[in-house]
Order: structure tokens, then C-alpha cells, then sequence
């Protein structure tokens, strides 16, 4: 087994109207529970990383352990890079083994994020890489990406499709409605412009910023062209309300095989609960 383009994946999705989740990684418990999971559900899974996350961890420490998680598991996992910026970053990670990219050149001028796009899908599409942009702007927290709310904006579907046919790529992130991180309140999604997205682009649609969203509303999304939901926040709210529960439950604790168990149990519960919203369980 090995680190695989998301392409395929979403493509499958696509054809038979479910979503792949993609859950933001931060730790190695987070891998293991994700991973463990997936398996244990016969899911596709997609492992992304923001920048912060890979200098944290290390590009080639991320690499191995999934790797050594794919054979151990025997599932096949995508290893992504979330909301990267930077070309030269990008063709670093991709030379060190990375096969599934997100180019987000979304805070540029429309031609400039098409020429920054244009670039990194050249380049990756020679190492079979799959490439997701995005057009339009969220707002909120991604680790260290900071959108405030007036800096955001909505997806053209008009603008969508030329943005696909010019760049190239593989999968195009859309924003209509949803934020990073936590809600301050109801978020009120334009399931329209998403259809007409979908009727002027036909390549998999991403939803960003799903933590907080109900299933509902989530599953209307799925119907109407998405094929990848991101899970993060939601991830770390459950890993570390658990941990805080068990230390103030033990405060001597010292053993992170002990305290680290019930963390990764509620990440599990996030997980399982995701994939079911996503209808991904048995697609592998």
C-alpha cells in the first residue's frame, strides 16, 4: 500500500454521489484514529495538512507514518497539503512524496490566482499529482490562515468555469457559506449557486469548513456536487475537551498511553459520525 492522488477518489465519488472526508491531521494519534477508523468502515480517507502542521510534524516524518499506517492497515490514503500558498513549498513536498495538493491562490486578483494555479498544476500534473484550488474566499480560522469575515467571498459559477478550464485542475474548493473554524452563528449556505457551480463545472466540488454544520445541511451539499468534506476543528475540540475531562478526573496523571485514550475515543466518535454524513463507509 502507498500515499495515492485524491483524484481518482474524487472521481469515484463523483460518479456514485457520496463525499470523501478529509480530516486536518495534527498529531499521531489523530493519524492512528483516522486511519484505524477508515479501515475499520471501508472508507476513503483523505490525511490533509496545513503548513503549520507539516513544519510541526515534518514533512518526511508525516510521509513514513502514513505510510507505515496504509501497509498496516492495507488502505490505500491520500496525504494532502491544505490551504499552501507558496509554489516553491509545494514542489518540495510533492518531490518529497506528496500526491494530492491544494494550491489556495484564492486572496489574489482572478488572473493572478489562475497564473499561481496554472503553475503549481504544470508542475504537479508531471508527477501524477492531483491539484485543488480555490475560488472565492472563506472566512475564519485555518491554523494560521485568518480570513475575517468582510474579506470574504462567494463562488461565480460564471467565473467557476473559466477558472477550471484555464488552470487545469483537478478539484475546485467553493465558498458559499461556510466559514473556517467555529460558527458565532447559523451559517446560511446558497444550496443555489452551488447548483449552478455544479451545471458549469464538472470536476469534484470541495466543501470547506463543515465543522459545525449539521448533517443536513451537509448531505444537501453532497447532493448538489460536492465529492470531499473538511473536518478539522471539530477533530480538536473533541481530542482536547476529552483530555481536559481526564486530567481533571486524574490530576496526577503522567502517562500519555493512559491519557491520550479517551482523546483519541472521541475523536473516533467525530470520525465514525463523518463518514456516515458523507456515505463513504464500504466505498473502498
Amino acid at each position: 500500500m502507498f500515499i495515492i492522488s485524491s483524484k481518482n477518489m474524487l472521481k469515484k465519488a463523483q460518479c456514485e454521489a457520496y463525499a470523501v472526508p478529509a480530516f486536518n491531521i495534527h498529531n499521531l494519534e489523530t493519524l492512528q484514529v483516522i486511519v484505524e477508523t477508515a479501515a475499520q468502515y471501508r472508507s476513503p480517507v483523505i490525511l490533509a495538512g496545513t503548513p503549520g502542521t507539516y513544519r510541526n510534524g515534518g514533512v518526511g516524518n508525516l510521509i513514513s507514518l502514513v505510510k507505515a499506517l496504509s501497509r498496516e492497515y492495507q488502505l490505500p490514503l491520500a496525504l494532502h497539503l491544505d490551504h499552501h500558498e507558496e509554489c516553491e513549498d509545494i514542489f518540495n513536498k510533492v518531490r518529497a512524496g506528496i500526491r494530492s495538493v491544494m494550491i489556495d491562490g484564492s486572496h489574489l486578483p482572478f488572473e493572478e490566482n489562475i497564473a499561481r494555479v496554472k503553475e503549481v498544476t504544470t508542475f504537479c500534473h508531471t508527477y501524477d499529482v492531483s491539484v485543488e484550488a480555490e475560488l472565492g474566499r472563506l472566512g475564519g480560522q485555518e491554523d494560521d490562515l485568518v480570513v475575517d469575515a468582510k474579506d470574504s467571498a462567494y463562488t461565480s459559477p460564471e467565473a467557476a468555469a473559466e477558472f477550471v478550464q484555464r488552470t487545469r485542475i483537478d478539484s475546485l474548493a467553493v465558498a458559499i457559506g461556510t466559514a473556517h473554524g467555529l460558527y458565532t452563528q447559523e451559517p446560511r449556505l446558497d444550496f443555489s449557486r452551488l447548483e449552478q457551480i455544479r451545471q458549469h463545472v464538472d470536476i469534484p466540488l470541495v466543501l470547506h469548513g463543515a465543522s459545525g454544520l449539521t448533517e443536513h445541511d451537509v448531505q444537501k451539499c453532497i447532493q448538489r456536487g460536492i465529492c470531499k468534506v473538511n473536518v478539522a476543528t471539530e477533530l480538536k475540540i473533541a481530542f482536547a475537551d476529552a483530555l481536559k475531562v481526564y486530567f481533571h478526573n486524574n490530576p496526577d496523571a503522567n502517562d500519555p498511553r493512559h491519557y491520550m485514550q479517551p482523546a483519541k475515543a472521541a475523536m473516533k466518535e467525530v470520525v465514525a459520525r463523518i463518514i456516515g454524513v458523507c456515505g463513504s463507509a464500504g466505498k473502498i
